[in-house]
């Protein structure tokens, strides 16, 4: 695809990217694809998915408490526990604001943890990883942030996601469907946006602006970014993902480059 070649413009050291189609079919590739990069916060979308393996396995319940008072497995996935970004304290009652919080992965990954009696790291590998042959894909810390992958390895995942095997297709469409819908929330380097929505561990992009991903991205996209210049979107109506990763911190560059670059994707898969 002549439309990843963007990426040697994109002012970073190193950058990977593909697309993979819902069939599983790789459309295209660019820059090295086995290079490990750290995922930042696209490290969420891999932890929810064991998340809700561990939901079908009988091992939790969406709807069970984990976290403050009042919150459960389904408010720390969708960002309504009320837990603060990076801190363990509370900020508000569950369900009542989309406070994006790294603290409520990390108590999401405890909680799962206990439930199994499998540490975090080892439970994402048994139930994600191993099974979809991520074999270069690691997770070094925090269910929230902690994760190092390649392009090949977020290429199994995001064609998993669009055809489920790990997971009943029922379960994948409520991950990409919007818990709480309506509230308001902060959108991490992009402000506050009204709806905020998300998912189970997916961001929503629905009619949200500004956006990292395209102008033409469906409204039912839905993905993932990270601080460390990396991305996963799944567009169900172009029935395509694709991975971006960098060795840069997210900033201006990305805020610029990546909804370009997700347009000019779409635009050459839709010819």
């Amino acid at each position: 695809m002549q439309s990843l070649e963007l990426i040697e413009n994109w002012p970073v050291p190193t950058a990977a990217a593909a697309v993979v189609r819902a069939n599983g079919s790789v459309a295209g590739a660019h820059g090295p694809t086995g290079h490990r990069f750290p995922l930042a916060s696209v490290t969420k979308p891999l932890a929810a998915y064991a998340a809700l393996v561990a939901y079908e396995e009988g091992a939790v319940e969406l709807d069970e408490p984990a976290g403050p008072d009042g919150s459960t497995v389904r408010h720390l996935l969708a960002h309504t526990s009320g837990l603060a970004f990076d801190e363990h304290r509370v900020t508000a009652p569950p369900g009542t604001r989309r406070l994006y919080s790294n603290a409520g992965f990390e108590v999401l990954g405890d909680h799962i943890a206990k439930a199994t009696d499998i540490p975090f790291a080892e439970y994402l590998r048994q139930a994600v990883l191993e099974p979809l042959g991520m074999a270069s894909t690691t997770l070094d810390g925090s269910p929230a942030k902690d994760g190092v992958s390649t392009v090949d390895d977020l290429v199994r995942f995001a064609a998993e996601v669009q055809a489920p095997r790990l997971l009943d297709p029922r379960t994948v469409l409520e991950a990409m469907s919007v818990v709480h819908p309506g509230l308001a929330g902060i959108l991490p380097g992009y402000g506050h946006q009204r709806p905020n929505d998300w998912g189970l561990g997916f961001e929503i992009r629905d009619g949200k602006s500004p956006h990292w991903t395209g102008a033409s991205s469906s409204p039912r996209t839905f993905g993932h970014f990270g601080q460390s210049g990396t991305f996963l979107w799944i567009d169900p109506d172009a029935g395509a993902a694709c991975v971006a990763l960098t060795d840069r911190a997210f900033g201006p560059w990305a805020v610029e480059s990546w909804p370009p670059f997700t347009d000019a994707v779409l635009a050459e898969l839709g010819r």
